[in-house]
């Protein structure tokens, strides 16, 4: 094969990367910045990060930079990138705002923490605007690398200790899985780029050691995701993770987890889509029936939560399975939309808990409207979403990628679909009973005195109530990122 030809570099190559180059230099700024602030002051390490995440997202609904390939297409800023950028800086913002508080009144707030949480913004970002699979590799090495730390950071506390273990040790596996069928498929086509290995596989006579690597990148992928059978250190990630980082674990990863399987599957070994179907269809059965039987049985909320998490990816299988610009679409406002929820629900959980208690199990929101009816209503807002009951956010979104699947002909994962979003209604609503029905247990809680807390969480919760209110707008911006496929 012949090797492409090194132009030089001009200053108009690095426009489209302008978002990832405010973010990492902003992480390294603020990584020398913290050296020489004291712990009293650790609020301005807290304001400067949200600070560099707030000029990220302006440029990016700026489109500042341009959209383009450079560096000879190993990086790709698209529609569909700067989508997903936009929502992924927007939920780590969220994500620094709702651990403040909480991070503080446990002694766990350092300045690596907002670092750290800069940093994997970067590797989500170059993720999803990978053209090679070294920048796939790339951006999600930074990514997990860096909240393989960030669930460890409690490091006084056991469980957050024992998940850490688990995530690096079950990451490590399907980054190894990964790598080997990126090999497969570079053996196969000779080439790192994506766009040629579309084009070379119609014309591969390697066509089983093809679908062999795209496996084996399935399976990396559907880590990720947390999808089943590849979910076990998911649930235990949500428990033993401080709250504000489960938030951040629970929602923008799964979207830069999206961007990876539409970057591989769709951009990369797109040809095989066929054979792939099934496996994506079967990974998304197993997801729905495997996450909804073990949410029912959960008596802690992180747990179930956890559980919960591994069937709406099924959920999100399912449109990516349905293929072509109404699944992939579809797909995208799914995980959009989880990713709002899972901040909205787990906001709520950080939004409860004092220094000494956490809010984690069920029966500790007993009661909670006679004692706190606003915060009860957005926990409603939370659940009632995630449960997919009209007309909140998460039923418009369940709707899409069922619509992508009988249009992908998946009429028997549909059925499943449905059954399945039933069977979820039951654990959600338990959480509502226990707050409307139940009696009160234990002593009522002090007000949180945190009043950005407050405002945030409000604004994120009610959005999954109203934004459906302006929904076709989104939808027609998400069909656009994959107009390319139809």
């Amino acid at each position: 094969m012949t090797t492409p030809t090194l132009l030089p570099l001009t200053t108009t190559d690095l426009l489209p990367l302008l978002p990832e180059l405010a973010v990492i230099g902003g992480a390294f700024a603020l990584l020398m910045l913290d050296l020489f602030i004291s712990n009293r002051n650790k609020v301005w390490t807290h304001f400067i990060s949200v600070a560099i995440l707030a000029v990220v997202l302006m440029l990016l609904v700026g489109g500042v930079g341009g959209q383009g390939e450079v560096f000879q297409g190993m990086f790709v800023r698209d529609t569909a990138a700067d989508v997903m950028k936009t929502v992924i800086v927007l939920v780590s913002g969220l994500s620094l705002l709702y651990g403040w508080s909480y991070l503080r009144e446990r002694n766990l707030y350092q300045g690596e923490i907002a670092v750290l949480i800069l940093f994997a913004t970067a590797g989500m970002m170059i993720l999803v605007s990978a053209g090679t699979l070294l920048m796939v590799y790339l951006g999600l090495e930074l990514l997990a690398l860096c909240s393989y730390a960030l669930v460890a950071s409690n490091r006084d506390n056991k469980l957050a200790a024992e998940a850490g273990m688990k995530y690096i040790v079950l990451g490590s596996l399907a980054s190894g899985l990964l790598l080997y069928g990126m090999s497969l498929v570079y053996g196969a086509t000779g080439t790192l780029h994506l766009d040629v290995i579309h084009a070379s596989i119609a014309q591969s006579d390697e066509r089983l050691l093809l679908l062999t690597g795209a496996l084996f990148m399935v399976a990396g992928v559907a880590f990720k995701l947390g999808a089943a059978p590849f979910h076990m250190w998911l649930p235990d990630v949500y428990q033993g993770a401080p709250a504000p980082i489960a938030l951040f674990i629970s929602s923008a990863p799964k979207l830069a987890a999206f961007g990876m399987a539409y970057r591989l599957l769709e951009a990369g070994v797109g040809p095989l889509s066929t054979e792939l179907q099934y496996v994506l269809a079967g990974l998304a059965a197993l997801s729905l029936i495997v996450g909804n039987l073990m949410a029912i049985a959960q008596t802690n909320l992180k747990r179930m939560l956890g559980y919960s998490t591994v069937s709406h990816i099924g959920f999100l299988l399912m449109g990516i399975a349905g293929g072509g610009e109404q699944g992939y679409s579809a797909a995208m406002f799914y995980a959009i939309t989880y990713a709002l929820m899972s901040t909205a629900a787990f906001g709520v959980i950080i939004a409860l808990s004092r220094a000494g208690f956490e809010a984690e199990s069920i029966d500790d929101f007993k009661g909670l409207n006679a004692r706190n009816p606003w915060m009860a209503g957005l926990m409603l807002c939370a659940m009632f979403s995630l449960a997919g009951i009209p007309p909140f956010l998460g039923f418009w979104a369940k709707l899409s990628v069922l619509g992508a699947a009988v249009n992908g002909g998946l009429l028997w994962l549909v059925i499943l679909g449905v059954i399945s979003a039933v069977v979820g209604c039951f654990y959600y609503l338990r959480v509502v009973k226990v707050m409307y029905f139940d009696e009160p247990v234990g002593e009522p809680l002090p007000r949180h005195n945190d009043r950005i807390l407050g405002i945030v969480l409000g604004v994120n919760s009610l959005v999954l109530l109203l934004l459906p209110v302006g929904l076709g707008p989104i939808m027609e911006w998400m069909r656009n990122s994959f107009a390319h496929l139809s």
